[in-house]
């Protein structure tokens, strides 16, 4: 019976370390994916813009490329947890923080281009339009919440805050609607697009309605 549960145990190690060596290799291809499908839309983005073929507006265009770019992202950040769960591909979890730190970088794009082209760099103007513009307003919050998220991804940060990290990082819930809401109030008349965004967030929310209402009955 010994040499039995001897044998089981050395079969399953060999199996278990081939186990681990394919999601290894899952999750490295995934981020290359990730990696690629982040910077190079914004290579080509700023190619375009410098020489001068991207559109009639490339002040704009660069601003929305990098808003939706950020909203995006931080929606597909959403959904992983989800779909890991409902696919059982726990290595998906693996992809979270990358994507939330390339979320993090359009958002910054987003806002540079905004602080350069649009107000250049004057900082009392730019203080001023976001009490004076709520779009801009509840961009920044979004802004904001992306920031401490981001400072607070590494390892060891998460490890120094101990429980205070996972509650900071649920303002990711948060984040999200504002940037959807940033996004509507910033258009002038096509409401549609961002629209539908909106209807996707609250789709995307309604995933995690479970761990809501855990919160709420604390």
């Amino acid at each position: 019976m010994a040499s039995k549960a001897k044998a089981g145990t050395a079969f399953d190690a060999p199996f278990k370390i081939r186990l681990n060596k394919v999601l290894t290799t899952k999750v490295f291809w995934l981020k290359v994916l990730i990696h690629l499908g982040a910077l190079l839309p914004l290579v080509n983005l700023y190619y375009l813009a410098l020489t001068d073929r991207l559109s009639a507006d490339p002040v704009e265009a660069v601003i929305h490329f990098t808003g939706i770019g950020a909203l995006n992202l931080l929606m597909i950040t959403l959904l992983v947890s989800p779909l890991s769960k409902y696919t059982r591909q726990s290595f998906l979890m693996k992809t979270r923080r990358l994507l939330g730190l390339y979320a993090f970088a359009y958002a910054l794009l987003h806002l540079l281009n905004f602080l350069f082209f649009e107000v250049q760099f004057d900082i009392a103007l730019f203080v001023g339009e976001i009490f004076k513009r709520p779009y801009i307003t509840v961009g920044m919050a979004a802004f904001i919440i992306l920031l401490s998220l981001a400072l607070t991804s590494f390892d060891k940060v998460k490890r120094r805050m101990g429980k205070s990290w996972q509650k900071l990082h649920n303002l990711t819930y948060l984040a999200v609607p504002l940037a959807g809401i940033h996004f509507y109030w910033s258009v002038k008349s096509e409401i549609i697009e961002p629209g539908i965004y909106l209807v996707l967030i609250l789709v995307l929310l309604s995933l995690r309605r479970d761990k809501f209402r855990r919160w709420f009955k604390r």
